[in-house]
């Protein structure tokens, strides 16, 4: 704590003259001398003490002088002690001069109503009270010990001298505690308990408008949407809404600008409302007299764990800790096998003072709602165990490889989702419950390679299924998936290049299983939420023919219920795209996906077509991300896309009459964060 001035004749100069700066040490220099002559000349002892180190000088002369001729000025009597020790610096000392013992000084016997304390500024944002307990309280007026180092003040800075207008933005401003754009105790900005432990509390309101148009199934002359219709696939408009609303409680111990957390506690509520509308009967239930609509209410405890600092590894902070709750986890830098919140316990850590990090982590799924995807408290019967490794710079400075390992259990079941559709096994073949046993070896990268910047991925997955209910017997997994995305960034515009390829089955009624499925995926690739073919769930007779939020044509029932699905057709993928910076608040994300099935035998077996054809179609969308506050306290995204049927997605949907017209879909999703 930096030393000011302060004489028992009111002297006032308190400059921070011990803080460095050139202008400090003059002004030091002259109010040393100016207190020691009136030391000589009053008969009056003088102190330093510490006050304020980021005080101005005009703040500290702002109070007046008090009143020494009034009799309360008991500071004048001279049988009374300035200050309880004696903490004069050292350079002020004579030769030899020894500081006197604490002990042998008289205590002050002033009133503290008689004390003249200086002006105290408030800090920044807002604090709360202090979490310190006082150790000592002050002896007298010229020195006051501020023990919580968080909460010392600084000085209002009205610049320009506006009156503080909500539309600028000052530094050192005072907040409130529901303003988040200032520092606030309820933000982590301040500790809560003590100088070292913090609460972050958050919430957030997260709203997904959705229309979109996907081929939806009928029930020919049993119990239509319309009159007369034959068709296997009906009216494809839809429109979905769903309302997450997340409640965030953190609290940890430590100081996270220098060090990782000792500990840390989180827990996250969620509640979720959900609705569907759709214009066929059989869609929102098996059930004909349920409808068209669906509404649905939850809540789940989605986010709970406790972390624990476990060893410090190194001088550079480097560490080792542990985790153990319902947590979120994505094994990769896209997302590619797994990204999810599930309950597990992890190891992770750094090395190479944070240049290494490494994950071990094993997951012990519970089951998931089928409208929200939020967690409940039922157990999945689904074990996967990661681990991975980064290192940073690898090679080109700016380049961060990975290699990882998963391994996924997933054991047999038999399972109706919440709205009474089979969920596992799948409801294809002989419908027979089955586990599905797998191992997956990765590399993936992302970064930059001096201006090109690369995303990478390389995966093969082997294991066995002990009955696939599409071969109709137990087959041994043996796939590929290989990813890459090349971008340059001129100016304001960013260009990307992707190609993405999941190896298909060749032949169905082999032992082998040759198409590539994740265990969880949520691939942020070749357009991601923007695009139709990413963002849209497919169904194709009783399973889907590509899941929401994934890119592979897996097959399966579900991706949050089902089971892995490695007898599929497998995908390739060729991306263009063009990123634009509009404005620093403003992003247009554009994309142009060409799609074509790897292997097409496994769907002509289930479809009982002679001939599909491999090109599924033209993916095309456009999105933009808005934030108003260049934070991400709100948050506008929308897009629209659609998807131009290509001559294997017409074999697949053609209707009996007519052509497959192209599909669209448009969303919008508002985010509120505090």
């Amino acid at each position: 704590m930096p030393w000011r001035c302060a004489a028992r004749v009111g002297c006032r100069c308190a400059p921070n003259w011990l803080s460095g700066n050139l202008s400090g040490w003059l002004f030091g220099i002259v109010c040393g001398g100016f207190c020691a002559f009136a030391s000589a000349q009053e008969a009056v002892e003088f102190r330093f003490i510490s006050f304020e180190p980021d005080a101005k000088l005009a703040r500290v002369l702002d109070p007046p002088l008090p009143n020494l001729s009034a009799p309360t000025a008991k500071s004048l009597d001279p049988t009374v002690s300035a200050a309880p020790f004696d903490i004069t610096p050292p350079l002020l000392r004579a030769p030899g001069e020894l500081p006197t013992p604490p002990e042998l000084l008289t205590p002050p016997v002033e009133s503290v109503a008689d004390w003249f304390i200086y002006h105290m500024d408030a800090p920044a944002g807002f604090t709360g009270p202090s979490g310190v307990l006082p150790s000592e309280g002050p002896y007298d007026a010229h020195f006051i010990p501020i023990e919580d180092r968080w909460r010392i003040g600084l000085p209002p800075w009205d610049r320009y001298d506006q009156g503080h207008p909500p539309t600028v933005d000052y530094p050192y401003a005072e907040g409130a505690w529901y303003d988040p754009y200032r520092q606030n105790v309820l933000k982590g900005d301040y500790p809560i308990i003590g100088q070292n432990t913090f609460l972050v509390l958050s919430l957030e309101s997260q709203a997904i408008l959705e229309g979109r148009q996907v081929p939806t199934p009928t029930t020919p002359f049993e119990s239509t949407g319309d009159p007369f219709e034959e068709e296997f696939f009906g009216n494809p408009n839809q429109f979905f809404y769903s309302h997450f609303y997340k409640l965030g409680f953190e609290l940890n111990h430590g100081d996270a600008a220098f060090k990782p957390n000792d500990w840390k506690l989180r827990i996250t509520p969620v509640f979720n409302y959900n609705y569907l509308a759709v214009n066929e009967l059989g869609v929102v239930n098996p059930d004909v007299t349920a409808g068209e609509t669906r509404f649905r209410g939850d809540f789940s405890l989605n986010e709970w764990f406790y972390e624990s600092k476990l060893a410090d590894l190194s001088p550079d902070y480097d560490f080792l800790s542990v985790r153990a709750g319902s947590q979120f986890f994505t094994s990769d830098f896209r997302g590619f096998i797994f990204s999810d919140t599930n309950r597990a316990i992890r190891l992770f850590g750094t090395r190479n003072a944070n240049r290494d990090q490494f994950n071990v982590i094993w997951f012990d799924q519970t089951e998931k709602e089928t409208n929200s995807q939020l967690n409940t408290f039922d157990d999945r019967h689904q074990n996967t165990v990661i681990a991975n490794y980064y290192r940073q710079d690898f090679i080109w400075p700016g380049y961060t490889t990975q290699v990882n390992v998963h391994y996924n259990r997933d054991q047999p079941d038999f399972i109706y989702d919440r709205n009474n559709f089979l969920a596992r096994p799948d409801a294809v073949g002989a419908y027979q419950p089955h586990e599905v046993e797998s191992y997956y070896l990765g590399w993936t990268g992302d970064g930059h390679i001096n201006r090109i910047n690369v995303s990478h991925a390389l995966y093969y997955v082997f294991g066995d299924d002990d009955f696939n209910n599409l071969a109709g017997q137990p087959i041994e997994i043996s796939a590929f998936m290989a990813a890459l995305e090349l971008s340059y960034d001129r100016d304001w515009v960013r260009f990307r290049n992707s190609y993405f390829y999941a190896s298909g089955d060749r032949d169905i009624n082999d032992d082998q299983g040759e198409g590539f499925d994740s265990i969880f995926d949520n691939p942020n690739f070749a357009g991601g939420e923007f695009s139709y073919w990413q963002r849209q769930q497919i169904g194709l007779f009783g399973v889907n023919l590509v899941q929401r939020q994934s890119l592979l044509p897996d097959l399966r029932s579900s991706k949050i219920q089902g089971q892995p699905n490695y007898v599929n057709p497998g995908l390739k993928l060729v991306n263009l795209g063009m990123d634009f910076d509009l404005t620093p608040k403003a992003r247009l994300i554009t994309n142009a996906n060409f799609l074509w099935f790897d292997e097409t035998n496994v769907l002509q077996q289930y479809v009982f077509q002679n001939n599909v054809r491999r090109f599924i179609g033209t993916d095309l969308s456009a999105g933009i991300e808005y934030r108003p506050r260049l934070n991400n306290n709100l948050i506008f995204t929308g897009g629209v896309s659609g998807l131009i049927p290509g001559t294997g997605f017409q074999d697949l949907y053609n209707p009996l009459h007519g052509e497959v017209n192209a599909l669209f879909a448009s969303f919008l999703e508002i985010v509120l964060q505090y």
